[in-house]
Order: C-alpha cells, then sequence, then structure tokens
C-alpha cells in the first residue's frame, strides 16, 4: 500500500493565543501534559476538543448542566460524566476575532455561515475513569421539541438563537455583543435539553469549537495518518485523496472528514469517517512523543485559545486527574442507533429517524451494567410467556392517534392486546394525513385485518401495498367510536418523521471504532 503525505501548512495563530506557552515554565507544561494525555479522546475538527488550563479558555456562560444535582463530590451521580460536545460552523474565534482571508480560505467552507451545530457528539466518562465513548448523534435525527415541534436536531441550536436574539431587540437591546452572548447562550441551552431528551442522559459538562479549531489542532499534532478503501474526488467538500494510508494536514483533513455526498451511507458514512480519524489522532498522540514535544505543546495550546469554548466553571484539571490511566484502547467511538436514515420529514425534508427506547437503552449499555432481565406483562422475569398463546399475536399493530385527544390509540392498542394481538407500536400519526378512523392493511381482504376491523366497531380496511403481511395500522381518529382500555396510556414520547425504505424495525447500528491498534482505521 502506497503511502502518502500531504504536508501540514504553518498556520499562524492571533497573538491572543501566543502568550500562553511563552509564559508557561514546568508547572503550566506539566499541566498541559496532564490534560492533553486524558482529554485527547475530545480533539478532532468535526467531533474535536483540547480543553486547557492555561490562560483564559473562553467559557460558553452560565448554562443549566447537571453540575448542580447530578454531581455530588466531583462524582455525576448517574454513574457517568457525560460531556456534550458542539461543532459550530463559526467564521470567528473562540475570543469573537473574525477569521481573516487567509483562514477563511484554508476551511474550504464557504463564505455564507450559519448556525447548525451539524456535529453532535456526547462524551462518556463513568466515574472510575476506566474508558471513554464518544457517541456521536447524525445531524438530521428527527426530534420532537418542546417549543418548535418535529425538527432535526441540528436546527434546534438556531432557532433558540434567532428567537432569543428577536426577543431581546424586541426589549430594546442595541449592543451587537451583548446580544450574540445572550443568543447564543439560549442556542446552547435548547441544544442541551434536546440532547438530553433524545439520549435521557443529564449533560454534565458542555464544549464548542469552530471549523478553525480542528485545522488548529490537526497541523498542531503534525497532521495525522488516515487510510481509504477507495480513491474520492469530491468538489464540494474539496475530498480528493488516493486510496490507502496518507498523512493529512489540517484543510485536508477537514475536506476528509466532511465529505458526504458519494458515500454509501451518507452522513452515517461522514460519521465513521471523523471516528476513524478521531481514533488515529488519540492513537497518535497517546504513543508517540507528542505530549513531551514542547513545539507540539506549544501549537496545540494556542490552537485551544483560538478555538475552544467550555462551560463556566468546569474543574477540567480535577477531571484529567480522574482519567489519568487512560488508554488508548479503552476510547472508543461509535453512533447512536437509527431506524432508518432515508426517513420524511412532516414537510417532506428528508431525515434520520431513531426509537427513544433504544437509543436510551444505548446510553445505559454504555455505562457496562448489566442488561435488565425481560419480563413479560405479569410481571414474570423468566421471560418465559405466562399466558396462553394465541394466533392474534403472530400479527403485528401498530395503532396511531390522529384525533389529538390524549390516550385515545393508547386505550384502542389496550383493547386489542387484551385480545392477544401483539402491539408493536402506540404513537401519533402525521398531521393532516388521515381524516377517519380505518384499519391498514396490506391485503383489504385478510382475515387478521377484518377481525380487528370488526372488533373496533367496523371501520373501514385500506389498502397499503407498503405493508409487511403480517403488519396491521389502526389509525384512531375523532370518530372513533369502538371499545378501548381505559388501562392503558399512550407513552410520553413517541416516534416522529416517517421511516423510509431502509427502515426493519431492527436498530441500523454503525461500527464501534477504538483509539487503539497499529495503524489507522480504513474507511469509504
Amino acid at each position: 500500500m502506497t503511502e502518502k503525505y500531504r504536508p501540514v501548512r504553518d498556520i499562524q495563530a492571533a497573538p491572543v493565543a501566543v502568550q500562553s506557552t511563552k509564559q508557561a515554565g514546568p508547572v503550566v507544561v506539566r499541566s498541559v501534559v496532564a490534560f492533553l494525555s486524558v482529554l485527547v479522546l475530545l480533539i478532532s475538527g468535526l467531533g474535536y476538543f483540547a480543553v486547557g488550563s492555561i490562560g483564559d479558555v473562553a467559557n460558553a456562560g452560565n448554562l443549566t448542566l447537571g453540575g448542580g444535582a447530578g454531581v455530588r463530590d466531583g462524582q455525576s451521580l448517574d454513574g457517568a460524566t457525560d460531556i456534550l460536545l458542539v461543532g459550530s460552523d463559526s467564521r470567528s474565534d473562540a475570543q469573537g476575532n473574525t477569521l481573516s482571508d487567509e483562514e477563511l480560505a484554508m476551511l474550504r467552507a464557504g463564505d455564507e455561515e450559519n448556525d447548525n451545530t451539524d456535529t453532535i457528539m456526547v462524551i462518556r466518562v463513568p466515574n472510575d475513569g476506566s474508558s471513554a465513548s464518544a457517541v456521536s448523534i447524525p445531524r438530521d435525527t428527527y426530534i420532537h421539541d418542546d417549543e418548535y415541534g418535529n425538527m432535526k436536531i441540528n436546527g434546534v441550536y438556531g432557532a433558540y438563537k434567532d428567537a432569543r436574539h428577536t426577543e431581546l431587540v424586541e426589549q430594546g437591546f442595541t449592543n451587537e455583543s451583548e446580544l450574540e452572548s445572550r443568543s447564543k447562550e439560549a442556542g446552547r441551552e435548547g441544544l442541551i435539553d434536546a440532547v438530553s431528551n433524545l439520549t435521557g442522559i443529564t449533560v454534565d459538562h458542555y464544549a464548542e469549537i469552530g471549523l478553525l479549531g480542528f485545522v488548529l489542532l490537526t497541523d498542531a499534532v503534525g497532521g495525522v495518518e488516515v487510510c481509504l478503501n477507495e480513491p474520492v474526488n469530491e468538489p464540494l467538500s474539496g475530498a480528493d485523496f488516493d486510496a490507502g494510508r496518507q498523512t493529512l494536514g489540517g484543510s485536508d483533513a477537514l475536506s476528509f472528514v466532511r465529505q458526504r455526498h458519494g458515500l454509501p451511507r451518507g452522513d452515517l458514512d461522514r460519521i465513521v469517517r471523523q471516528q476513524a480519524f478521531m481514533a488515529s489522532l488519540v492513537n497518535q498522540i497517546l504513543s508517540s512523543g507528542t505530549l513531551t514535544n514542547p513545539g507540539k505543546l506549544s501549537a496545540l495550546a494556542d490552537a485551544v485559545m483560538r478555538s475552544v469554548i467550555i462551560d463556566e466553571g468546569w474543574d477540567v484539571m480535577g477531571f484529567a486527574t480522574q482519567l489519568q490511566n487512560l488508554a488508548g484502547g479503552n476510547v472508543t467511538f461509535t453512533t447512536i442507533p437509527v431506524t432508518s436514515i432515508d426517513g420524511v420529514g412532516d414537510y417532506g425534508e428528508s431525515v434520520v429517524t431513531v426509537d427513544l427506547d433504544q437509543v436510551h437503552a444505548f446510553f445505559e449499555d454504555a455505562l457496562g451494567g448489566d442488561e435488565p432481565e425481560e419480563t413479560t406483562s405479569d410481571g414474570d422475569a423468566s421471560g418465559e410467556a405466562t399466558g396462553e398463546a394465541t394466533a392474534n399475536a403472530d400479527t403485528m399493530v401498530h395503532v396511531l392517534n390522529a384525533s389529538g385527544e390524549a390516550g385515545l390509540a393508547g386505550g384502542v392498542a389496550g383493547h386489542l392486546e387484551g385480545l392477544g394481538y401483539t402491539i408493536e407500536e402506540i404513537g401519533n400519526a402525521i398531521d393532516g394525513l388521515y381524516y377517519e378512523s380505518q384499519v391498514l392493511a396490506a391485503d383489504p381482504t385478510d382475515p387478521q385485518a377484518e377481525a380487528i376491523a370488526a372488533e373496533l366497531g367496523g371501520l373501514p380496511i385500506v389498502a397499503n401495498a407498503s405493508l409487511d403481511a403480517d403488519t396491521i395500522i389502526v389509525i384512531s381518529h375523532i370518530d372513533y367510536a369502538g371499545p378501548t382500555a381505559e388501562t392503558v396510556s399512550e407513552p410520553t414520547s413517541t416516534p416522529v418523521g416517517q421511516p423510509g425504505g431502509d427502515a426493519s424495525g431492527e436498530p441500523i447500528l454503525s461500527p464501534e471504532i477504538d483509539a487503539g491498534g497499529d495503524g489507522p482505521r480504513c474507511v469509504n
């Protein structure tokens, strides 16, 4: 395999960052070594991070995090410290300074800035510091927000930021710096809440870095080795690489991790690229002389000062001490399970659909705890059925509420479950799609569809060729007058978005990549 090297450009950092190492001395250098050796897993351009104890690292304000009720004596009460890491599309540095034309050209990101947070990652570290799991959340993940309804998760930050900006202007605020600061704080708060709802975890700390940070951090370590299965030439991202192993400098590395067009699984494969890059970076720093090289430490310190924003009051050195024995092989990168990568949102947009229960279980497993025993409806933990099996159980029934009346679908589902049917899903129908109660089936003459329709008060049966032969969908609308089981309620969280053609009912999983080994993982 031919190895290829792409030179790393010498990037001049702004004067605000230069002071740190020149004034450093042995104490500060030891501090830099300590925090980099344990927080290096948080370094990457679109899923990246480095935090220093030198100078004044920019802070994100007084955010509502788990550091109050969620932490006691430095230990997270849920058994892990969860860090929300966000990649922003900012054209300014962490200090608010506008990037130079030369720096903007290095980013190859165009001139248009937006507030979408296209890289969202949760770094989960158990309290014993034995491992670290970096879990990516696809940018198009479709969620329900209490304030703005169904939307892609990468639009949450911008929605809250813009709304707060408008509100402040209406209140008479005119100072642009204050408007921007307060608006960004609202955006971060909204995103923190959205991630907490999606994952089921309490966010303990927040970190943010812009595109420039990725370039600076990559070049600071002398470039990062990657490996491609096939050559690529994709103009939109600027990715133009040979197959095989090669070392990329900051600008080329940014193109490498930003490409999603031309990849088999689109954004999911782009995430795999990001994770392979990060794993290689972590391995390189922990296994090489980076942490004992004064020049590289100086460049890393400068990159941190220009690029990183963290929550106010984060005791980074205390966290570093907790993780001082972390090794590359115990740092893993993965992605939340999804149900479809070509789903459809409320307005026809392409989305990634998820099952909240699957995502919550995924994060619970990340702690390494024992899996709970499966229980039957009778409370039997053995997992064996205690009721009499019926032929109805072979039919998978989805009950959707189109009425706006809370609990209706749950009541209908409860009645059918009492008759022995397997309830696959209870949720809300897409607004405006259905105008009456009905039963959907692949074959309207299917005996099971006819039996369900009759049992629910004689509902009409509508053919839906996209359904499997053993799947029935029941739509309950405001005209529903059939039986219900009042004791069964709808779940507090219901699926949003329509799964695409790749949905099978089973979670779509991405590979787990660790930072051990002796070379980069080859990816698409």
